[in-house]
């Protein structure tokens, strides 16, 4: 069973990375069950392993710069922005990590056409891209995943409300700045982060065939509770 946890309140980056490497070496060992993780950062660059991707961080940038362990280029995290950090083993015939990285697109196409807003891939870069027609597709959502020891982790960055003005501290995945756009740019009511959490539940447990828990609310105030909850959990249904 995958445990499905909203994280209360804003975290820095570096608390959850800290967090999902402990989870994932639980997870690798059989401690606990696959997790996923729903959160909110506060604002933080992110370095991928692309060759090239520091440089494509802007000369003068004043948010703190983290160089982590997933594929792909810079990216950045604020505010307003719902990051899922999906901690699952791969085994047997799930063991193929682009065929996951194509569920999480999916996953959030799948999600954005339910509230009315067209997306779709572009063959030749990671993520999920939306356009009305008449103009070029934008980016509303980045994805990057490692794995180790056949555990995934990192994730994915859907932009709902966050504030775009930030992306101009860096050249997103080597783009221009202006590429990236939101789910509150495409609908015509305010955007509910509850909802999106919930939805975007629905759809990943769909494109990853997961049998999970409800989404339930963990505060962030208790997260160093989490991972000893997560294992005495585990043994409990053990």
């Amino acid at each position: 069973m995958t445990v499905f946890l909203s994280i209360q309140g804003q975290t820095s980056y570096s608390e959850i990375h800290a967090l999902q490497q402990k989870i994932i070496a639980a997870r690798a060992a059989n401690r606990v069950s696959d997790v996923i993780l729903f959160v909110e950062h506060e604002s933080t660059i992110t370095v991928g392993r692309s060759r090239d991707a520091q440089m494509n961080v802007a000369e003068g940038a004043d948010l703190p710069v983290v160089e982590v362990e997933r594929g792909g280029d810079v990216t950045l995290h604020a505010p307003g922005q719902l990051v899922v950090y999906p901690l699952i083993a791969l085994h047997g015939a799930r063991r193929d990590l682009l065929k996951h990285l194509r569920a999480l697109e999916q996953a959030v196409i799948d999600a954005l056409a339910s509230r009315g807003v067209p997306s779709q891939r572009d063959a030749r870069n990671t993520g999920v891209w939306v356009t009305d027609g008449t103009q070029s597709p934008r980016k509303i959502c980045s994805i990057g995943v490692a794995c180790r020891r056949w555990v995934t982790w990192h994730g994915l960055a859907l932009n709902l409300t966050n504030d775009l003005a930030l992306f101009q501290q860096i050249r997103p995945c080597g783009f221009s700045p202006d590429v990236m756009t939101r789910v509150a740019d495409w609908l015509p009511h305010p955007v509910d982060r509850q909802d999106w959490e919930t939805t975007l539940a629905d759809t990943l447990s769909t494109q990853l065939q997961l049998h999970r828990t409800p989404l339930q609310p963990w505060p962030v105030s208790r997260l160093d509770e989490l991972l000893a909850s997560l294992e005495a959990n585990h043994q409990d249904k053990g």
